[in-house]
């Protein structure tokens, strides 16, 4: 009598290892087997690992995508990084360059007023000559550097921003504006760099007239 051996089914792991290993072979098989028994499923189930290919491939390409993406985004990081540095650079140099322009003009003034208080003269207004000499040539300095003084006429409202009150006092003024400016203040480009100090009025004046 003869009996047939029956060969040992591949166990579930080897399965599978094959399938990870060999996708479209796996499929491939798979649809021939089917197709032993049913050929419209076999060839729904072609169709199917066909559509699974197609998608692994698009897998592909969209990881690929994201890792060149991935290296431009770093390199544009890299270059912003740069460019930071590079601008904080040039702001200093030019910050720099503009602090030692305004110096070196400054120290003729000083020159000039060491030389006034030099100079051995009893004659005040030759002395006094000298000083406002060198103060309008101090302003100039200012001028070219858009400094300008903050100094409100008697009568002007008051300026939280600009002006900085000190007192109030009786004075011929309306009540709250202006009465006299204490110490001038100065601004530069827009930006106050020192508020004026100033009394207002407290109408008292104005309301005897």
């Amino acid at each position: 009598m003869e009996v047939d051996v029956e060969e040992p089914a591949a166990s579930d792991a080897e399965a599978g290892a094959d399938e990870a290993a060999e996708p479209d072979a796996v499929g491939e098989s798979l649809a021939e087997r089917v197709a032993e028994y049913d050929e419209d499923l076999a060839e729904e189930v072609a169709d199917v690992v066909s559509d699974r290919n197609e998608l692994a491939e698009d897998v592909e390409d969209l990881e690929a995508e994201v890792e060149d993406l991935e290296e431009r985004l770093q390199r544009v990081q890299a270059d912003f990084q740069n460019y930071k540095k590079r601008a904080k650079r040039k702001q200093e140099e030019t910050e720099e360059r503009a602090t030692e322009d305004l110096v070196t003009r400054l120290l003729d003034v000083r020159d000039n007023l060491t030389r006034a208080l030099a100079e051995e003269s009893n004659d005040a207004d030759s002395l006094r000559e000298g000083v406002e000499m060198t103060k309008r040539e101090l302003d100039r300095v200012f001028e070219d550097e858009g400094v300008e003084e903050i100094a409100p006429e008697p009568g002007t409202e008051t300026d939280p921003h600009r002006h900085e009150v000190m007192l109030e006092v009786s004075s011929d003024e309306p009540e709250g504006t202006v009465a006299e400016v204490y110490r001038p203040g100065y601004e530069m480009g827009g930006k106050v760099l020192r508020a004026a100090q100033v009394t207002v009025s407290d109408g008292s004046g104005a309301d005897d007239e």
